[in-house]
């Protein structure tokens, strides 16, 4: 049997009952440059003990899954960067096999807290149908995990390199709740506002703690999508986002970007289009969203 490693400080929360959020690492490896990677990482894990919360960063390091990392292990996959496997539930049984390092997306993430008994996850944005995805087929397996995996993904919504609408179509296919938290449009990552509407929305954390305890006290199996916005003074304008979008895909296209290479490519492209703006607002809605996800996690657990 494959073990699971944690962390000292993670290992001694989850044995006096104390709340923890699950952060990924593929945002370190694959979404920001280095040092800024592994900056924002350390940043990340301090505002979930600020706000209340047990931060669990986590990734393969040498074939062994961990729950929580050292500032040593993230440096490793922050210098590592792009090289570094990116690991989604097919990716599990080679990069364990190989004894490699593995940098855990939404869907890999969510597996590995599920089997720690962790309920809540704090990431940037989802992955979901892509654009052209009529054509390509090309959608994200976190939409699979998220109808699966017993786990509440705190998100600046979905990547607004996706097609939104579809996004929402398929989970609402796959029983996926979508919750706005303080709004009732679905965020689009860069901006708060997409135009598509929720169905549901809860505008303080005891409300999404009691739905969440409600859906999985009723025996539902599978994850939550919680959309919170960025803070409205990060938030890009709409429709210059849309054009800058639109610059990438079609550069991705001329280069036959597919598949898992195709976000980290946009991401950096749109980056470099706006000239750092995006990933000041990227930086800004990951710490917003770890923010939410520990006063989640902490408020879950006076209820367990």
């Amino acid at each position: 049997m494959i073990k699971i490693e944690y962390a000292p400080e993670v290992a001694k929360a989850m044995a006096n009952g104390k709340p923890i959020v699950a952060l990924e690492s593929t945002i370190i490896s694959h979404g920001m440059p280095f040092p800024k990677n592994m900056e924002t990482a350390y940043l990340v894990e301090e505002v979930v003990r600020e706000n209340g919360a047990y931060p669990a960063t986590i990734a393969i390091i040498g074939g062994v899954p961990k729950i929580g990392l050292t500032e040593k292990e993230i440096r490793i996959l922050a210098e590592a960067g792009k090289s570094v496997t990116k690991v989604s539930r097919r990716d599990f049984p080679m990069v364990l096999a190989q004894k490699k390092h593995g940098a855990t997306t939404v869907a890999g993430t969510m597996i590995l807290a599920e089997k720690a008994g962790i309920r809540i996850f704090a990431t940037g944005g989802i992955g979901g149908v892509h654009r052209g995805a009529e054509n390509t087929m090309d959608i994200s397996a976190d939409l699979q995990e998220l109808a699966n995996t017993s786990v509440a993904v705190v998100s600046a919504g979905v990547k607004s390199i996706l097609d939104l609408g579809l996004t929402l179509e398929y989970l609402e296919t796959m029983g996926v709740p979508v919750w706005g938290y303080q709004t009732s449009e679905l965020p689009a990552f860069f901006t708060r506002d997409s135009g598509f509407r929720l169905d549901y929305r809860a505008d303080d954390v005891e409300t999404l703690a009691k739905m969440l305890k409600a859906k999985w006290d009723f025996g539902l199996k599978g994850g939550v999508l919680i959309g919170n916005p960025v803070p409205r003074l990060y938030s890009m304008d709409k429709w210059e986002i849309e054009g800058v979008i639109r610059e990438a895909l079609l550069e991705a296209k001329k280069q036959g970007r597919k598949g898992k290479k195709i976000t980290p490519f946009l991401l950096s492209k749109i980056n470099e289009l706006t000239k750092g703006k995006s990933l000041a607002t990227n930086i800004e809605l990951v710490l917003n969203n770890a923010r939410l996800a520990a006063r989640l996690a902490h408020k879950y657990a006076e209820m367990v």
